[in-house]
């Protein structure tokens, strides 16, 4: 819920108008590095966030931003308003002048409209958070360069005010990133060709006109680096002048011995699993309190019965029997899950239903954990219909556990309500 209070985060000041400069802050209005743009990347990147703690500070900073754009909007109006009535003011841009009549539109500083094609969303969350920084890092040097090019006090006090907070923004992102503990490099799931990703190449050789030079540094020596000199002269695997050959191989070697039975036996294991959890989805079903949750297990079930096809379409594939293996794994947790169930009976709706999500979810991390094994056997084997399949059923799957924590958190704030009521009952 948005709400909007008539006081500015800071309060704008303009002793001069200057219509040119005024044309020159309709870049941070509706430019590629303004405010607008931040505020709709933010927010939309915060709407796709699963992770609660980051959700927040990414809508915190979006709706922070939608704030800056009114400054800036209003900044811009008062060095545009002589264009209002003063001809010489209106030809510095007819186009605010006469279509506008002298006030600000999403435009940028060249009059180009606002386009979505400036968010950078991912859905990814550090990368998200790493186009961020960035972000922050450009609308910093952009404010830099409007103080530079204006004379005006108050504006320039405000425009000060606008590029310490992205300091300021750029700082909360890149502790956000840090937080999550996650190696630099390690982006999103696929993992890179091996020796490839730490071949240099140096594509830019010889000394130049201008006494340009071939430099080497940290980014192509040193550590895990390899140097490779002028690949495109390379004329054979050795290489010419002793230069290493270029690893393109993209193809790991041949799958190791019984690797194609493992893959079996843990299509058998999963097997077992699923068929095990289309007779436990219906009691826990008929358990469920309330309706969303009653939805999801319904709907799940649907999904595993179309899943065991999909793994006796795999044993088809391989040219193998369809048949289960015993998965001890699962039965104790459809064991568990039944306790839980008996045991909600004495609890309050919402309580008993995080108990069973909670059971839910162990259920929805086990197959996750199988299905990936089972993926990546496939991937080594070369079997890509296999895995093809069982991608379908692994995004099922991740897709589930993260429809149960959204309603996890509503639930939370249910069983919250009672305690809440009760504090005010008392005060």
């Amino acid at each position: 819920m948005y709400h909007h209070v008539k006081k500015l985060m800071f309060t704008v000041r303009v002793d001069e108008p200057d219509v040119r400069f005024g044309n020159m802050l309709l870049e941070q209005f509706g430019g590629a590095n303004g405010e607008l743009a931040a505020a709709m990347q933010y927010s939309i990147q915060g709407l796709n966030c699963e992770d609660p703690d980051r959700k927040d500070l990414l809508m915190d900073i979006g709706t922070e931003e939608l704030s800056h754009l009114e400054i800036v909007g209003c900044l811009a109006r008062m060095h545009l308003k002589p264009s209002k009535f003063d001809r010489q003011a209106a030809e510095t841009d007819p186009l605010i002048a006469i279509a506008g009549g002298g006030g600000v539109n999403l435009f940028n500083s060249q009059g180009n409209p606002w386009t979505a094609d400036y968010l950078k969303i991912t859905g990814e969350l550090d990368v998200d958070l790493r186009s961020n920084i960035a972000a922050e890092a450009r609308a910093k040097i952009v404010y830099e360069r409007l103080i530079n090019f204006c004379d005006d006090a108050g504006t320039k006090d405000a425009l000060q005010f606008l590029m310490t907070r992205e300091i300021t923004h750029m700082k909360a992102f890149a502790a956000a990133l840090e937080s999550m503990k996650k190696p630099a490099f390690s982006i999103g799931r696929l993992a890179p060709t091996p020796g490839l990703v730490n071949q240099f190449f140096n594509d830019s050789t010889g000394a130049g006109d201008e006494g340009e030079i071939d430099t080497r540094g940290p980014w192509n020596q040193g550590g895990e680096w390899e140097f490779v000199e002028s690949p495109a002269f390379s004329q054979s695997e050795s290489g010419i002048n002793g230069t290493q050959p270029i690893k393109t191989e993209s193809s790991p070697p041949l799958a190791p011995e019984g690797m194609a039975e493992l893959l079996v036996d843990e299509l058998r294991d999963i097997l077992h699993a699923e068929k095990q959890l289309t007779k436990a989805l219906p009691k826990m079903a008929k358990a469920a309190r309330f309706d969303r949750l009653r939805e999801l297990f319904e709907q799940h079930l649907i999904e595993t019965e179309e899943q065991v096809e999909r793994l006796n379409e795999c044993f088809s594939l391989l040219g193998e029997t369809a048949r289960a293996k015993t998965c001890k794994g699962m039965m104790g947790l459809v064991e568990e899950g039944q306790e839980v169930m008996e045991q909600g009976a004495d609890k309050e709706d919402a309580l008993a239903d995080l108990a069973l999500i909670g059971s839910a979810q162990r259920v929805e991390h086990y197959e996750i954990s199988g299905y990936t094994t089972a993926k990546n056997l496939a991937q080594q084997l070369r079997h890509s219909a296999v895995v093809e399949l069982l991608s379908k059923s692994l995004a099922e799957e991740e897709n589930s556990d993260q429809l149960l924590n959204q309603v996890a958190r509503s639930l939370m704030s249910v069983a919250q309500m009672p305690a809440a009521v009760e504090r005010i009952e008392v005060e």
